[in-house]
């Protein structure tokens, strides 16, 4: 059988009723997501007087992007352990997602004076972020690799990237109730460079685990 036919074959095996998967991916998000909040309730706990800052805008990006992010990537990641399918539409969203955050990020540094930016890009927590959003987004990275094993991923390693970035949206949506660093300068930084880290994890364990 010629490549282009199995992969042919493989996306009409993998063209069913998109609920199987969601909702396999669901349950099995679900203990690791259990297991985060856990670590997350032991070693972290909520900001306080988190409730009564909510309409402050910066806090709101920051509460909200995260999970907006793992909106986008969960259909990404359905779709990429789906031959052939079409990812233009996931990469639209990832572009404004992107923009979105550039825009913040230069309004930041318009507003605030330049001999404040470094104190607004470093916050107090930086080292904290790149640890704790990792640890978060663990328990939901296995479960999401586990799910995306039932799927025929041509790329494995890329697949295991999307598990790794629907990870890092959850480990990032849980920390950010903890974290004090608002500003959208810390937040690209810090919470950027978490995410590429489990990322990079999904991406290896994909690699070796996804693959058919």
């Amino acid at each position: 059988m010629k490549t282009e036919n199995l992969i042919r074959a493989l996306a009409a095996d993998q063209a069913g009723p998109k609920t199987p998967m969601t909702l396999a991916l669901a349950l099995c998000l679900l203990p690791g997501i259990i297991l985060s909040i856990l670590v997350y309730a032991i070693a972290l706990g909520p900001r306080p007087h988190l409730m009564a800052m909510l309409p402050e805008p910066r806090i709101l990006f920051k509460l909200i992007f995260p999970w907006v992010l793992l909106a986008c990537a969960l259909p990404t990641a359905q779709r990429l352990v789906r031959p052939g399918a079409d990812l233009r539409a996931c990469l639209i969203m990832f572009g404004v997602l992107a923009l979105i955050l550039a825009a913040a990020v230069v309004t930041k540094l318009l507003v605030v004076p330049e001999a404040h930016w470094h104190a607004s890009l470093m916050g107090h927590y930086a080292a904290a972020c790149v640890f704790f959003v990792p640890v978060l987004s663990f328990g939901p990275l296995v479960g999401a690799l586990i799910v995306l094993k039932r799927g025929a991923p041509t790329n494995p390693t890329l697949a295991g990237a999307g598990a790794g970035l629907l990870a890092a949206a959850m480990g990032a949506a849980i920390y950010a109730t903890h974290c004090p660093d608002d500003s959208p300068l810390f937040f690209a930084t810090w919470y950027g460079l978490a995410t590429i880290i489990v990322v990079m994890i999904g991406a290896i364990a994909g690699r070796r685990f996804l693959r058919w």
